[in-house]
Formats: C-alpha cells, sequence, structure tokens
C-alpha cells in the first residue's frame, strides 16, 4: 500500500487517536450528499416538466407539419394534394415514423345557452389517436373510416364545462363565410391535457366536413402531420424533409412549408428553454455549496493535523506527499457523499414518479403533479462533474501543507 493512502486511511479511521475532525467529516459528507440529491431531483423534474409540456404540445400539432407555403397563420388555409409523390421519399427519411393528413377550420361553438369559438381539425382515418387515447376521460374517440363521413366529434372537458356539454349531446357549429353555414355535431369522446390554452380551442372531427365547407376536392387538405421517434431529432429531420418538399412547385405555382414544432410554437419552447438556465444556475449553486463545505472541512482537517504534518516533514516526507495524504482524505470524504447523494436522489425521485406526492396547480404548470423523468447519463455527469470540480477546488487549500514548519508544530518536553 502506499504511503499516501496508508496514512489517509489511518486519518479517516481516527486510529491515531486525533477525532476533533470527525463532525466537520460528517457535516461535509451530508453536505455533499444533499447538495448532489438537490441536483438530481431537480434535473429530473425539469427533463421530466419539458417532456410532457412537449408531448402535449406534440399531440396537438405533430412534431413536423407540412402546409401551403402561401397560407397565413390562420386556421383557414390554401389547400394542398393528399396525394403528393414527395411523401413517399418523405416517409423513407430514417426517423419518420408516421404521416397523417389534417385541415383546420376556424368556427363558433352554439348551444342554447352559451357559445364558443373554436377550431374544428379533421382527420381521417390514417390519424395516429395515441395521444388523445392517453388523455380521454370519457367515452371514445371518433370512429372515422374511409366509405362515409361521420359527425362524431372528440372535445375537451374545459370545452365541456364551458358549454355544458356530455357523452352523446349534439351541438351546431357555425362557420363565418359566406353564405354563413352550420353543422350539427355529436360528442362522442371528451379529452383532458390540463392545457386549458389548447383544450379550448380545438374539436377532432371528420376530415371530410373541412372539405366539405371550404369546397375542397376529396384529395385536398390544409397539410401533413410528421411524427418522428426522438423529438431531440425533430430539428435536423425538419430540415431534411425541407430539402425533399421545399423545393417543389404545385400545379398552382405554389410551394410547401416545412415547420417543426418549435416553430410553430416558439413561445412555448422559448419559456422551456428558459428552464435550462434555471437549472444550470441551480447545479452550479449546489456546486458551490458542496466545494465551500469541503474546502471548510480540509482546512479544519489540516489545521487539525498540523503537529502530525510537522512530525512527517521532520522524518523526511515532502509537501506533495503530504498534500496527497490530504487529498486522497478529501476524495474518500465526497466519493461517500455522492454515494449517499445519489441513492437519496433517486429515491425521491421514485417516490414521486410512483406516488406523485408533491402536486402541481395544473391552472398555472398544465401538470397534475411533479413529472420526473431520470436518465442514468444524467446522474453519471452530475456524480463526475461534482467529483472533479470538488477536488479541484481542493487544490488550492491543501497548499496550506507547505505552510507549515516542524520547528513551530513539534513540542517537545
Amino acid at each position: 500500500m502506499r504511503f499516501e493512502n496508508y496514512l489517509a486511511k489511518r486519518f479517516l479511521s481516527g486510529s491515531d487517536g486525533v477525532g476533533l475532525s470527525k463532525p466537520f467529516i460528517r457535516i461535509t459528507i451530508t453536505s455533499i450528499a444533499l447538495s448532489l440529491a438537490i441536483m438530481i431531483v431537480a434535473i429530473a423534474v425539469i427533463v421530466g416538466f419539458k417532456h410532457e409540456i412537449k408531448s402535449k404540445v406534440v399531440g396537438f400539432g405533430s412534431h413536423i407539419q407540412i402546409t401551403n407555403y402561401d397560407s397565413n397563420q390562420s386556421f383557414e388555409t390554401n389547400p394542398i394534394p393528399a396525394n403528393l409523390d414527395c411523401m413517399h421519399d418523405v416517409a423513407r427519411i430514417e426517423g419518420i415514423q408516421h404521416i397523417q393528413v389534417y385541415g383546420t377550420k376556424a368556427g363558433i361553438i352554439k348551444t342554447q345557452s352559451d357559445i364558443q369559438g373554436v377550431v374544428l381539425k379533421g382527420v381521417a382515418s390514417d390519424y395516429n389517436w395515441s395521444f388523445f387515447s392517453q388523455n380521454l376521460v370519457e367515452g371514445s374517440c371518433p370512429q372515422i373510416n374511409d366509405t362515409a363521413s361521420t359527425n362524431q366529434t372528440l372535445i375537451s372537458r374545459t370545452l365541456a364545462n364551458l358549454l355544458k356539454l356530455k357523452i352523446n349531446d349534439t351541438y351546431d357549429i357555425f362557420f363565418v363565410q359566406e353564405p354563413l353555414r352550420f353543422r350539427r355535431f355529436k360528442v362522442t369522446g371528451i379529452y383532458d391535457t390540463k392545457m386549458p390554452e389548447f383544450d379550448k380551442m380545438f374539436v377532432l372531427c371528420d376530415l371530410r366536413h373541412i372539405q366539405k365547407l371550404n369546397g375542397w376536392a376529396a384529395n385536398q387538405v390544409s397539410g401533413y402531420e410528421l411524427l418522428v421517434d426522438n423529438l431531440d431529432n425533430v430539428e435536423d429531420l425538419a430540415i431534411e424533409v425541407d430539402d425533399i418538399v421545399g423545393f417543389i412547385f404545385l400545379d398552382d405555382d405554389s410551394r410547401l412549408k416545412v415547420q417543426s414544432i418549435a416553430e410553430l410554437y416558439p413561445n412555448i419552447f422559448d419559456w422551456l428553454g428558459l428552464q435550462d438556465v434555471n437549472a444550470t444556475v441551480l447545479i452550479i449553486l449546489m456546486l458551490l455549496v458542496a466545494g465551500i463545505n469541503m474546502i471548510s472541512g480540509l482546512l479544519i482537517i489540516i489545521l487539525e493535523r498540523t503537529g502530525t504534518i510537522g512530525l512527517l516533514k521532520a522524518i523526511g516526507a515532502n509537501n506533495e506527499s503530504i498534500r496527497k495524504v490530504f487529498l486522497i482524505q478529501a476524495a474518500y470524504i465526497m466519493f461517500k457523499g455522492l454515494i449517499i447523494g445519489t441513492i437519496l436522489g433517486i429515491s425521491l425521485c421514485l417516490l414521486q414518479k410512483q406516488f406523485g406526492i408533491v402536486k402541481l396547480d395544473e391552472q398555472y404548470y398544465f401538470l397534475a403533479e411533479v413529472p420526473i423523468s431520470l436518465n442514468g447519463l444524467h446522474v453519471l455527469a452530475l456524480n463526475l462533474t461534482a467529483f472533479v470540480v470538488g477536488m479541484g477546488m481542493l487544490v488550492v487549500p491543501s497548499m496550506v501543507v507547505s505552510r507549515i514548519s516542524p520547528d513551530k508544530t513539534l513540542k517537545f518536553d
């Protein structure tokens, strides 16, 4: 066993009879453990929160949309063909999971006592209902096929409460156009995503209603929705899709526009981006807290053992070796604190994920409880960062060893 390792373990065990520093070591270990646990929980919460919000936004708008380039920002769009040949090439892009067509039209729901502006979103038989199925609270999703149109619709709990609608109720939607038109629909399902801004807006129906109301042909739609298998790759995939369809001219000399979900809802994604800043600030603060406690603990340990340091120097040990003794001791302390902190942080995350102990106000956070997304790589990165930063901060205070002189610390009776 190396000389430095032997002395470090002996100091830690207290077998040399010195025990004053033990309370400070415990405090340092506790500080490191709590700091790491807080960082793990914070990262898990922020990642989970971003993932949940992004999933909900994607559920309403998909990952990537292809529309007419001349379309404005309203829901009254210019149509594009539903059978473009270039979409076969898009479907072959690695990472594209599903392609579906859709149509939108703004309208006003009128019941006997209430009115509410909405966006009617028409979908076809190829629509992926998984998102709304997960958020379904009553009834079922509309049954849309290729043979005949249906008046079945899916509305939100927010709209159902505002308009006093229940499953199997019928209601009218009026469309401001020339001439004025309306359609009568039936409520077959009610969903609740906890996002009032979207829930209050979208009503899902058969795409053929949108085509008839707009005077479109059976092969005309508002656009295509593309679902991808990895949200982190959306921007890169959007560029690939744009390389295929972005320079194609339609029969009316118009072009296609490709937008990612972040471009469609920039305010929401900018807001989510601010959470990364919050996480960075919190991690830096926790690292500083743990580092300062480590510095304090190391200085106390060194000052407590000035006599031992003087003796070691008297028998020939150099400053570098003695510094290594205390740095190894500090590494042992930090390693123990990191292990405890990792166990504590993961345990807290699992408890929240399993039982949902901490609740949220859905009106402000769009979620009923604090979300958790644990990632092993994040936990490992936090441990490595904390260890490297902590040990780096200890290099300077360990130089106190070089200022301790044997002739001033050794006492003879």
